[in-house]
């Protein structure tokens, strides 16, 4: 799979799991309607089926790289959803995680390893 499918896959796992979880969120922290949980739960079944397109022979491979995606993609959401801009440190710990998911997901490997 070309880096940018992958990319696409995470990003998509990222929005859907933090869609998902910020529902459950807004339902237990916000006293939102139960009613939040049933696009929450599908959104995080949503993740758990895009996460399974990634492009990793291992489960564990595949959800550490993720994991650097995911912090990007939570940061985002704190800016564009929740109105927080992200700190120098916010960014700075971002693009370290990402560098590392990219090092995780694309280092070359032998078949099996």
């Amino acid at each position: 799979m070309t880096a940018p499918g992958s990319l696409a896959i995470y990003v998509g796992a990222a929005l859907a799991e933090i869609a998902g979880c910020f529902a459950v969120w807004t339902w237990m922290r916000q006293g939102a309607s139960v009613l939040w949980l049933l696009p929450g739960l599908a959104s995080l079944a949503l993740f758990a089926w895009l996460l399974t397109l990634a492009p990793s022979e291992f489960a564990g491979r595949a959800y550490a790289a993720y994991g650097g995606v995911y912090i990007a993609a939570s940061l985002g959401w704190l800016w564009a959803v929740e109105k927080q801009r992200p700190d120098t440190w916010d960014l700075t710990g971002a693009a370290i995680c990402v560098l590392g998911a990219a090092i995780i997901l694309f280092a070359p490997r032998t078949l099996g390893s």
